[in-house]
C-alpha cells in the first residue's frame, strides 16, 4: 500500500477552497499527499475524504460519492481512510461523516479509531481541544486534521496468532435471529480464535448518568465505574483482553437495544484510561422489516468514531428477518455468513 495520502474531495481538481482548503494546506505541511484524479483507482490507498457542507447539510458531490460507493462493493478494498467534514452550520457534520464511513467500509475501506474530524460553523466543537492544547479554535482544528492524516498514513492493524473475540448481546437465545446467525459465525471462527460471549439481558444494567469528568476518571483509573455491576465485574475485563468486539444487534425501533446502548455509554469510564485503538469492532445487525443501516451507523458512530475502536473492512453484516428462525432460512445466508466469518478472522489475524 502506498505511503502517500490521497485527498478525495469535491470541486475543481487539485484545489480545495475556503476554510477546509486553508486548514488542509496548513495541517498537511510536510505530509506526502496528492489530490485524486477523475476515475482514479481507489484500492490499496491511504485516503482522506474531505468535504464541505453548506448550512443545509447537503453536498451534491458527497451524495454522488455515497451512491458510487454503495453501487461498487469492493472498490476500496485494501484502503485505509479518514474523513474531514467542514460545515457552515452547527448541524449535520457528524451525520455526513458517519454515512460516509459506513458506505466506504462496506466498499472495503478500513478505518482507524476516531476517523472523523468534523468542524461545525463556529468551531465550538474544538473548545475542549483548544483549551487542552493552549491554542485557538482554528489551530485546534488544524492539529486534529494533522493528527488524523498521520494516523491514516501509519495505520497498521495488529497481528494475533490466536485472537480473542468478545461477543456482546442482550437477546433471548430461544427467539433471537441475531444469535442464530452469530452461532453459525462462531462455529466457523472457533478453530482459529478464542471466543467469549457475554449476555447483558439478565439483571439490571445501569446506564451512564454522565458523572463529572473527574469522577469518571477517578473510577476509570481504578478499573471501574461509579455504578459497578456487570460492566465492571465482567465487561470491562473482557474488553481489556479482547482483540475484537462483536456487537450482536437486533434492530429495536431503529436503534441499538437498551442494554447494548447502556453498555456502550458505560465504556466511557474505561475509555478514559484504556486505548481501544488496537481493538477491532464488528457487528451482526438483524432487522425485522428495515433500517439495518441506521443501527449499523450507530455502531460506527459510537464505537469507532467515539470510543476509538478500529473498523476493519466489511465489519458489519446486515440481514432482514422477522419470525424466529427466519434468518437461517434466508436465500444465500450460509455463503454470506461464511464470508463474514472468513473476513473477521483475516482482519484480526493480519489478513488482507
Amino acid at each position: 500500500m502506498e505511503r502517500e495520502l490521497l485527498i478525495l474531495h469535491a470541486g475543481r481538481p487539485g484545489c480545495l477552497e475556503g476554510r477546509l482548503g486553508r486548514t488542509l494546506a496548513a495541517a498537511l505541511e510536510g505530509v506526502p499527499f496528492r489530490f485524486a484524479g477523475d476515475g482514479e483507482p481507489l484500492r490499496n490507498r491511504r485516503i482522506l475524504f474531505a468535504f464541505s457542507l453548506p448550512e443545509n447539510g447537503f453536498n451534491v458531490s458527497l451524495g454522488g460519492l455515497l451512491a458510487f460507493l454503495r453501487d461498487r462493493p469492493g472498490c476500496l478494498r485494501g484502503s485505509v481512510g479518514g474523513v474531514v467534514i467542514d460545515g457552515a452550520g452547527e448541524l449535520y457534520t457528524k451525520a455526513a461523516g458517519r454515512d460516509l464511513v459506513l458506505a466506504a467500509n462496506l466498499a472495503g475501506c478500513a478505518f482507524p479509531g476516531r476517523p472523523l474530524v468534523e468542524a461545525v460553523g463556529g468551531l465550538q466543537n474544538f473548545a475542549v481541544q483548544a483549551k487542552n492544547a493552549g491554542c485557538d479554535l482554528d489551530a485546534a482544528y488544524r492539529l486534529a486534521v494533522g493528527d488524523l492524516a498521520e494516523r491514516v498514513l501509519n495505520f497498521t492493524p495488529p497481528r494475533r496468532q490466536r485472537p480473542k473475540v468478545l461477543a456482546l448481546h442482550a437477546s433471548s437465545r430461544a427467539t433471537s435471529n441475531t444469535l442464530d446467525l452469530w452461532s453459525r459465525v462462531r462455529a466457523r471462527i472457533e478453530g482459529s480464535c478464542e471466543v467469549r460471549e457475554l449476555g447483558l439481558r439478565n439483571g439490571t444494567l445501569e446506564d451512564c448518568a454522565g458523572c463529572a469528568y473527574t469522577t469518571c476518571l477517578h473510577f476509570g483509573e481504578r478499573g471501574g465505574c461509579f455504578y459497578g455491576g456487570v460492566m465492571v465485574q465482567e465487561v470491562f475485563p473482557a474488553i481489556r483482553e479482547a482483540d475484537a468486539v462483536v456487537l450482536l444487534c437486533p434492530n429495536y425501533n431503529d436503534a441499538l437495544s437498551a442494554n447494548l446502548t447502556a453498555a456502550v455509554n458505560r465504556l466511557t469510564a474505561l475509555y478514559r484510561t484504556t486505548s481501544f485503538e488496537d481493538k477491532a469492532v464488528f457487528a451482526v445487525v438483524v432487522s425485522g422489516y428495515s433500517g439495518g443501516d441506521i443501527v449499523a451507523s450507530q455502531v460506527v458512530s459510537s464505537l469507532c468514531m467515539n470510543k476509538g475502536f478500529r473498523l476493519p473492512p466489511g465489519a458489519i453484516l446486515m440481514e432482514t428477518a422477522n419470525d424466529a428462525g427466519a434468518a437461517l432460512a434466508l436465500p444465500g445466508i450460509e455463503e454470506r455468513l461464511a464470508r463474514f466469518a472468513e473476513n473477521l478472522t483475516a482482519q484480526i489475524m493480519g489478513g488482507p
